[in-house]
């Protein structure tokens, strides 16, 4: 496993605005804390969620890149990229593929953060389709698309990116974590993140409830104790 003081950048993949501050917001707050790169790579704009119907699909998904680049400003995210996909209708192509190892040869990252591709029978809300395309295709992506010089050979002969070999994966929004990231002391930003995403979160009631008492319950089945929050993850070693 990769120790964590060995990260020095890390690449977040995600399908849609907000699922990185609901999944991951807090760990990415401690990673920037003490100096680590990350890189946000939101493959859809978001166009097709949102409560206001009042604004057509640009309109949301300008709003949306707009709230997602706030929110990575609260837990120290400066680089933010939008693949420009539609939301939901992602699939595991091959460019989706290529466009996710772009990202990867460019950040060059020791961890990528994304879904997991696998549907959750427990909690349904990280088995939305863009979520698991997404989560797949970065899979294919660090493996074996961004270490093969020959996969994609216009990355390498026309954009210049060599191959990167990513270390590890790890995924959320899994039915059976393995790996959980004591947020005690960073939730409140990610909490602060969730409500920059004011088209998504604004309306709901009772959100910073649910989150509280999820995220605690987190941290009692990894042993962390009472009054302690935490962020699980499934970590997959890639070399």
């Amino acid at each position: 496993m990769l120790p964590e003081n060995e990260i020095s950048r890390v690449l977040a993949v995600t399908a849609h605005p907000d699922d990185v501050d609901f999944a991951a917001a807090a760990t990415i707050a401690r990673f920037t804390d003490r100096g680590v790169e990350v890189v946000y790579c939101v493959v859809t704009d978001g166009d097709a969620g949102g409560s206001d119907r009042e604004l057509d699909n640009g309109g949301m998904a300008e709003l949306r890149r707009a709230e997602q680049r706030a929110a990575a400003e609260i837990v120290g995210v400066r680089d933010v990229r939008f693949l420009g996909y539609r939301d939901g209708t992602v699939e595991q192509s091959l460019d989706l593929r290529r466009d996710i190892a772009r990202v990867v040869r460019q950040v060059r990252p020791d961890l990528v953060i994304t879904h997991t591709p696998e549907r959750n029978y427990s909690f349904i809300a990280p088995s939305h389709p863009d979520h698991r395309a997404v989560g797949g295709a970065a899979l294919d992506a660090v493996y074996p698309d961004a270490r093969n010089p020959y996969a994609f050979p216009g990355l390498l002969q026309d954009e210049g990116l060599a191959a990167w070999t990513v270390r590890e994966v790890w995924l959320n929004g899994h039915e059976t974590p393995d790996h959980y990231v004591d947020v005690t002391e960073t939730f409140e930003r990610k909490l602060a993140a969730l409500r920059a995403h004011k088209s998504q979160t604004g309306h709901v009631q009772g959100l910073e409830d649910a989150l509280r008492e999820r995220f605690a319950l987190m941290a009692q089945h990894a042993g962390f104790g009472a009054d302690r929050y935490a962020e699980p993850f499934k970590r997959v070693v890639t070399t």
